[in-house]
Formats: structure tokens, sequence, C-alpha cells
């Protein structure tokens, strides 16, 4: 069974368990699911709001969007987890001749890669959500400002954890361009994400 499909008990069941997976990077991609919801969740409560008629064209956008993501995040639940069971596997691969011990490199550094696709993904998700909650910053339901920035939190959580996971297998990725590009990207991207997280954080706190 796909983690996404689990009752929530079970799933905190087997991330409570000594098993390996599902582990930090399943957990920041549900991180952005919840920041995805809540966001969908408020234009769906603004545009139920004639009060609020002048930003519903806006909240339609940000809500196809958001929902968009929330898919999107939802897939990156189990794609990391099986991402991280390719690298296990290979590990695990035979090793005694020449031939086993070449096959067996290249499946480490095949998943090691898809290991570090996989989260760089979610971090450019929480990105794109962080943008889509600051253009909905100021007109949405003033009463929903608690889950607006608690949504924003998420994606700012999603992306750290994100982040830490692409850091962790950097290591891994033979392709040193690559590696390099990711890296540099990474973390403009998080310096750029915390900016944009922190001042709407910081003014909603200020309205409450």
């Amino acid at each position: 069974m796909k983690l996404i499909e689990m009752k929530l008990n079970e799933y905190l069941d087997v991330l409570l368990s000594d098993a390996p997976a599902p582990g930090g990077g399943s957990v920041s991609a549900l991180a952005g699911t919840q920041g995805a919801a809540l966001l969908a969740m408020v234009c769906d409560l603004t545009t139920a709001k004639e009060k609020y008629a002048e930003d519903h064209a806006l909240c339609a956008e940000v809500r196809e969007k958001a929902g968009a993501l929330y898919e999107g995040f939802a897939r990156a639940v189990d794609e990391d987890t099986e991402a991280f069971n390719l690298v296990a596997a290979a590990f695990k691969m035979p090793k005694d001749t020449e031939e086993q011990k070449a096959a067996r490199k290249q499946a480490i550094a095949d998943g090691t890669l898809e290991a570090t696709k996989v989260p760089y993904r979610v971090m450019e998700m929480a990105w794109e959500g962080l943008c889509l909650a600051e253009k909905l910053q100021n007109h949405y339901n003033r009463n929903c400002d608690s889950d607006y920035g608690v949504g924003v939190l998420n994606f700012m959580a999603c992306m750290r954890g994100a982040w830490l996971n692409v850091k962790i297998n950097l290591p891994g990725v033979k392709d040193e361009a690559l590696a390099k590009e990711y890296e540099e990207a990474g973390k403009k991207m998080l310096a750029d994400g915390e900016v944009i997280a922190r001042r709407i954080y910081g003014e909603i706190e200020e309205a409450l």
C-alpha cells in the first residue's frame, strides 16, 4: 500500500517504527501537501464570501495551482521512499566478481541520483507554493489568517527538509557539474524562500 493511501495512524506507526523508510524526505513532502491543502482551503473560504468578491478571480487561480501542487506533493511522499529503497537495494547487490561490483556501483549511483532529484523537485514545488502564498497576501478572507500562516510554515518546513535530503545525497552524485548545479540553485531557492516565509509570517503575527 502506498504511504499516501494509509490511514493517518497507520502512517504514523510506520514512521515511529525502526523501518529506515519513510523518513525525512517523505515527511517533508507531506508537509508540502499540508501547505498546499491549507492554501486551497483559504481560497475556497474566500470565494465563498461576497465580501471578498474583488479577490475571487485571484483566489480561483491560486486554488487551481495549489490543487496541482497538492497532487504533486502527495506523489512525492511515496516517490521519496521509493528512491531510498532503490539505494538500499543497490547496496545489497552481490559484489563477488568485477562485473557484479561494476553493476552494484552503477546501481548505487543511479539510485543516489534519483534520491537527490526527488527532494529537489519537492523543493521546487515548495518554492512555487510560497510564491502562490505571496501572490495571495492581502487578498483572502482574513478570518483565515492563522490557516494561511500555517500553510506558509508548512511550505517552509517542506523546503528545509527537502534541502537536507538533497544535501545528504549530493556527495554520491557522480556528475560533478550536476551536483554543483543542485547545490547552488538549492541554496538560492532556500534563501529566497526564507525571505518570503519570514515576511508573511511576521505580518500575520503582527495583524493577529
